[in-house]
């Protein structure tokens, strides 16, 4: 029986590990995230309040925690950016049924309170810019970060209509296309750069959701790490007193 699970858990790694090796297939940008930016994470809430909560949810962070996380008054929270006559306490949450979701997106719409923690800013960032024109595709986009993904690029009124830039290499000793970046039409209502600004924006507010307290728990251990300090100098100190009256 134990020579079983052993080949089986050998079998598991061989398969396994080379696939957790190789990470994501394109090169992610670095996000640059600080989640201390409360201007940053005031806009990114503004972002993903207007263009995500329509389809995403975050069942598992509360309106009012958020306003005063990010140093938004509850008054003006409640009147900019809850647009259901939700209460201020109650869960981020939307009217979308989740097998409506699955109909007309092919799944289940990901809740996003965790993305960050588990996708990681960086791929959120990049997967944000990666969107490119593709009418093959249901809603006539598809994305570089995440091929044949099933939902519309939301941010398109903002960054304009992308399509890729693509460059021909080898590999395996066939030519095959690479997408290597992507471009806008310009129609867009922000600028290239603003368009940056605006998507690290939105993934530094989530990179905030999927940790409100880490501000906070980093805070506390900068003290715990102080008083530890002083608690070794004074322990030394005492057993210095000590052993001087043993010699």
């Amino acid at each position: 029986m134990m020579k079983k699970l052993l080949i089986g858990l050998f079998a598991l790694s061989v398969n396994v590990l080379p696939a957790m090796a190789a990470g994501p297939s394109v090169p992610l940008m670095e996000a640059g995230n600080d989640i201390s930016d409360q201007p940053s994470l005031q806009r990114g809430a503004k972002l993903f309040m207007n263009y995500c909560l329509g389809c995403h949810q975050m069942q598992y962070q509360r309106y009012e925690r958020t306003f005063r996380d990010i140093g938004i008054p509850t008054e003006v929270g409640q009147e900019t950016l809850i647009f259901d006559g939700s209460k201020v306490g109650g869960h981020i949450l939307n009217a979308m049924d989740k097998d409506d979701a699955a109909k007309w997106f092919g799944a289940a719409v990901p809740d996003l309170t965790n993305v960050a923690r588990v996708r990681g800013s960086d791929w959120i960032y990049t997967y944000l810019k990666s969107f490119y024109k593709d009418e093959s595709r249901p809603f006539g986009v598809n994305n570089s970060v995440f091929p044949l993904v099933g939902m519309p690029h939301v941010l398109q009124e903002l960054q304009g209509v992308p399509t890729a830039i693509t460059e021909e290499v080898t590999v395996n000793g066939k030519t095959v296309t690479k997408i290597v970046g992507t471009e806008t039409d310009g129609t867009g209502e922000l600028s290239v750069d603003e368009y940056d600004q605006a998507v690290r924006d939105l993934t530094n507010f989530l990179e905030y959701v999927g940790e409100p307290t880490r501000l906070e728990s980093e805070a506390l251990g900068i003290k715990v790490l102080g008083f530890l300090v002083i608690l070794f100098i004074l322990a030394f100190m005492l057993k210095k007193e000590y052993w001087r009256d043993v010699h």
